[in-house]
């Protein structure tokens, strides 16, 4: 650490390209006092122009290219990272960010954090025996563990064998003035047949792949346009995100004659823009950690649908600012939608208390002030 600056805290992450744990990590970040503490992010593999969503001039991000150069090279590289910078603490991320606890150590890294954002595609459950050993043998190299929601804090507990005391759980945070509900819907953002005034637009936004589960939106919005209720005809659907399976869904909209209906524009970096024209938000995730399209959809004074799983039963209170339904069940959110598109009282009560819940839980200040103290304690603390 440098005499005079700021203490450094170093955090390991898979790779800084869109997506909800990354997005999180940048809000940290931008919004953290410059005076408290400075940050470098090291990838385990790389990262995309998603990066230059940090604000803070002179944040080093390394791209250490695990996939190319192996394991070992990786490790040696984090130690001789650690030993330049000389952070203060290390905060690492998820399964690949382990790899770095050792050589910080090594190294003369004094404190770590290790944080824990969702579940593996392979593992939605946590039921898999590796990752829970892999934890449970690098836990005496961690100080301090933060989740991002209960559920995985229960995992660490149970599954793992953590002491509560280690676990910090910690909300992630959404802007409540970027993600804020507009007095109209802007007229420029959907394309054509999507932005007329009698449109009733449901959307999602995330990355296209089989955790998420968009087709399962798919074939529930089919069933219920293909209904009589009131609202069905004025019904679309915008699928926002890029991903494996982009082309999948595109063949699958088309197969269930909803393609004329169907708005598949790919990543966007307007998605605030984007959730203020949307009147119903769904995540039909097999599993979340803490989702930051649920609390920018809330933000936004969004009703709600989402899967009852991880994290999300956290977020939202069932037929009080959305509804939940079993992952998977395509009938029971085509039955939800159509409650909603029938409704308008109810997508105007339930969005607005969204807002609430996300103002008086969410907010990215209560999150930023909650890693600071992690941080604080921390280098407050440091063994001799």
């Amino acid at each position: 650490m440098s005499t005079g600056q700021p203490p450094l805290v170093l955090h390991v992450i898979h790779h800084l390209v869109m997506g909800g744990m990354e997005n999180g990590l940048v809000n940290l970040i931008n919004h953290m006092p410059g005076s408290a503490f400075r940050h470098a992010v090291a990838c385990i593999e790389d990262y995309s122009e998603f990066s230059e969503r940090l604000a803070p001039k002179g944040t080093e991000i390394i791209a250490l290219h695990r996939s190319k150069v192996g394991i070992w090279k990786v490790r040696r590289d984090l130690f001789h990272l650690c030993r330049r910078l000389q952070p203060a603490i290390v905060h690492t991320r998820n399964q690949s960010g382990l790899d770095a606890l050792l050589p910080a150590l090594l190294a003369g890294v004094r404190r770590s954090v290790h944080s824990e954002h969702g579940w593996d595609v392979h593992d939605l459950r946590g039921a898999r025996l590796k990752p829970a050993l892999l934890r449970r043998l690098h836990s005496p190299l961690v100080d301090q563990y933060i989740t991002v929601s209960r559920d995985l804090e229960r995992y660490l507990v149970h599954r793992v064998g953590i002491g509560p005391a280690r676990i910090t759980q910690i909300y992630n945070g959404v802007d409540i003035a970027h993600f804020a509900p507009a007095a109209g819907k802007p007229s420029t953002v959907l394309p054509q047949g999507f932005a007329g005034s009698d449109s009733i637009v449901v959307g999602t936004v995330g990355r296209i792949q089989h955790v998420k589960d968009q087709a399962s939106l798919l074939r529930a919005f089919a069933t219920v346009v293909k209904t009589d209720a009131p609202g069905a005809g004025n019904a679309r659907l915008a699928i926002v995100g890029d991903g494996p399976l982009l082309a999948d869904l595109r063949a699958l909209a088309a197969s269930l004659g909803i393609a004329d209906r169907t708005w598949f524009p790919g990543a966007l970096n307007n998605v605030h823009d984007v959730l203020r024209t949307f009147d119903v938000f769904v995540l039909p995730s097999l599993n979340e950690g803490i989702s930051n399209t649920i609390l920018e959809a809330m933000a936004s004074g969004l009703p709600v649908i989402a899967t009852a799983v991880g994290g999300n039963i956290e977020l939202l209170e069932d037929n009080l600012n959305g509804r939940l339904f079993q992952p998977g069940d395509v009938d029971a959110l085509a039955g939800l939608l159509a409650n909603y598109l029938t409704n308008p009282t109810r997508r105007r009560d339930h969005g607005a208390k969204a807002r609430e819940t996300a103002i008086a839980r969410f907010s990215i200040d209560t999150m930023v002030a909650r890693y600071q103290a992690v941080y604080d304690e921390l280098v407050t603390n440091i063994p001799q």
